[in-house]
């Protein structure tokens, strides 16, 4: 076997362990075992992806440090310090093509969940109250989705399937985009933000993209708009959006990521009216853990017989290109 293989995991151990040892000396590591094991391993897959273990064990020394390290994640900003970004020795891979549908549906879910305020039903079923009440429809609403990888463009799929007028945002502009119709660049997202009925974030977390929705994104809004994040929390100010949904500006979010994961028990966030708030499971789903172990056994066989990676993450960018 020519390669070391050391696993990163939390708790569970990823499925097909025989084959992966099989494939490759495997040896598994804790994060606090990590410091020790890493050094002189040719890959790394991190099965545990948001962690500053990574970050904190990587070796010194270039020669000691893994030569392709695979995150068991689409998002890869856990990855981007300097010591293995500017290694061009390094190649990261991500598992790019699990999360997009899941994600996708999990969006359609909340702007469902949001419009049809579906936890106020689901209070009063619980005070076995009778409350007819109507409900705002989602077609011919408008959903302004920022971040125009792959995730956002499954969720911009599936909104313009259900009757929604769907645009993107993102690093440039351009029209005539295959599945956002318009993409509004810097120039043009104030009045995108301000004609957007649900704003939903799935932008990778990049030097560029931290704290992009600040209050002045926030206070560019239309009124009574919703936001939804599926992407990561440090692309939202926080307490920014604490002030603009205490204010009634905004009718509400919903919000799958933070800053601060878990989300801490004192949080406003928590007690606010119209927020809906889910533990980071957006693109969860019954069949994860193999999917992720299917992309990732696909990219050790390649790396065995020498042909080119699957999903290899621009380090600059902090995405696949």
């Amino acid at each position: 076997m020519p390669d070391r293989l050391v696993v990163l995991y939390r708790g569970n151990l990823p499925p097909a362990t025989g084959l992966i040892e099989r494939l490759a000396d495997t040896v598994y590591a804790t994060e606090e075992e990590l410091p020790l094991l890493l050094p002189g391993a040719d890959v790394l897959l991190a099965w545990v992806t948001i962690t500053p273990a990574i970050r904190e064990s990587w070796p010194d020394n270039p020669e000691k440090a893994p030569r392709w390290v695979h995150a068991s994640s689409a998002g890869v900003d856990s990855f981007l310090f300097p010591a293995l970004v500017d290694d061009p020795g390094v190649t990261l891979t991500n598992a790019r093509g699990v999360y997009e549908q899941p994600t996708a549906e999990y969006v359609l879910g909340l702007i469902l969940a949001l419009a049809k305020d579906f936890p106020g039903t689901w209070e009063h079923q619980q005070r076995r109250e009778w409350r007819p009440r109507p409900s705002d429809s989602i077609t011919g609403r408008t959903a302004l989705v920022w971040g125009t990888g792959p995730i956002g463009r499954a969720i911009a799929r599936l909104l313009r399937a259900v009757g929604m007028r769907v645009c993107g945002a993102g690093r440039s502009a351009r029209t005539h985009d295959p599945d956002f119709g318009t993409v509004h660049g810097p120039t043009t997202l104030g009045s995108a933000l301000a004609d957007a009925d649900y704003v939903v974030l799935a932008a990778p977390l990049t030097q560029h993209t931290r704290g992009m929705v600040d209050a002045s994104a926030l206070a560019a809004m239309k009124p009574g708009a919703r936001l939804i994040n599926v992407g990561r929390g440090a692309l939202v100010d926080e307490q920014a959006l604490v002030d603009h949904l205490a204010d009634g500006r905004l009718a509400g979010a919903a919000l799958d990521v933070f800053d601060q994961e878990p989300l801490p028990a004192e949080s406003p966030l928590w007690d606010m009216p119209g927020v809906m708030i889910s533990p980071h499971t957006a693109g969860e789903t019954t069949g994860e853990r193999e999917a992720l172990i299917e992309v990732f056994l696909d990219n050790l066989t390649r790396h065995i017989e020498g042909r080119p990676l699957l999903n290899v993450v621009d380090k600059r960018r902090g995405y696949v290109t």
